[in-house]
């Protein structure tokens, strides 16, 4: 971290449910204390932290096709909410205070989102697990990233991938393939790369969000690309 500390000071992270399960099953323990590691250092530079969480390690409701589609997805961000509770487990033992807001009412379990008391939680300190997704079916938690991302005013969307970046191919399919260090909306949206959903890119364009794409599970990553460091793929205008 540089001299005059961290460049973005409020971050939203965007953790798939599939980060989680690390290269196994479900949900990978040592997977979790390593993020959780991460984040508290990030946390001691000073960096406010939300957390948007998927579900597809546990269920995704676009891959239940014989369910009703609303159906489906309500299953999903159910799974979300399992996820974002064992994450908060893992940050609670690494010593960080955290609060799981819930954009469904789960009041036995999270608090429900309310915009003015996540901003609370995020200037004391604390870090926000945000689950359920937008509360809505048919939209994805990239799209509740870029959401939440926009409602926070957070410095910077961060997607953690299983790559460092954004390629022009797949790199685990492509030998070769080049990383993109620079991209704009607009090329992600008309090459229709996948980075994230297309409603999720327009957001963060018109609310001008910049968006990192890269390697969660490099050690250091997070606290590089907090500082300033040229980590991963960045997309702006």
């Amino acid at each position: 971290m540089n001299s005059e500390g961290p460049v973005f000071r409020r971050i939203l992270l965007k953790l798939s449910g599939e980060a989680l399960a690390g290269g196994g099953g479900t949900i990978d323990p040592q997977v979790v204390e390593s993020i959780a590691q991460e984040l508290r250092e990030v946390t001691a530079a000073g960096v406010q932290v939300a957390i948007v969480i998927g579900g597809g390690n546990l269920i995704r409701g676009a891959h239940l096709p014989s369910f009703d589609r609303a159906v489906a997805d309500q299953m999903g961000m159910l799974a979300t909410v399992i996820n974002g509770l064992a994450l908060q487990n893992r940050l609670d033992r690494a010593g960080l205070e955290t609060r799981v807001m819930s954009a469904v009412p789960i009041t036995s379990f999270c608090e429900p989102f309310i915009r003015r008391r996540c901003l609370r939680h995020l200037n004391l300190g604390r870090v926000v697990i945000l689950v359920a997704g937008t509360g809505n079916p048919f939209f994805t938690t990239d799209t509740a990233a870029a959401l939440r991302a926009s409602e926070i005013q957070a410095d910077c969307l961060i997607k953690a991938t299983k790559v460092d970046g954004v390629f022009d191919a797949d790199p685990e399919k492509v030998p070769g393939a080049k990383r993109l260090d620079a991209l704009t909306y607009d090329r992600v949206i008309e090459d229709s790369l996948a980075v994230m959903d297309t409603s999720a890119i327009v957001l963060c364009k018109e609310n001008e969000i910049p968006i990192l794409v890269f390697k969660l599970m490099e050690q250091g990553n997070l606290i590089r690309a907090c500082a300033g460091e040229t980590v991963g793929t960045r997309i702006t205008s």
